[in-house]
């Protein structure tokens, strides 16, 4: 049984998923659409800022920074 979505967040540094749901307000979800961040997407946490913010993911090859209120808004289910 897959493992229930959650925020990406709450993910550890190291963890994959995919992406099941965007809940991102409109003018940051256009830009994070055109970065290739889509459901389905699989994403990989790669760390925590020292402070928590922002977090870096890798998706389809590349690295990307979120801010961490972004990162809450993303659902993801974990591999």
């Amino acid at each position: 049984m897959p493992e229930a979505p959650l925020p990406l967040s709450s993910m550890t540094a190291g963890a994959t998923g995919t992406v099941v749901e965007l809940r991102l307000p409109p003018e940051s979800r256009g830009r994070l659409l055109e970065m290739g961040l889509l459901v389905g997407t699989a994403i990989e946490l790669v760390r925590f800022a020292p402070l928590g913010d922002p977090v870096e993911i890798k998706i389809r090859g590349y690295h990307l920074s979120l801010r961490r209120h972004e990162a809450e808004l993303i659902l993801v289910r974990p591999k």
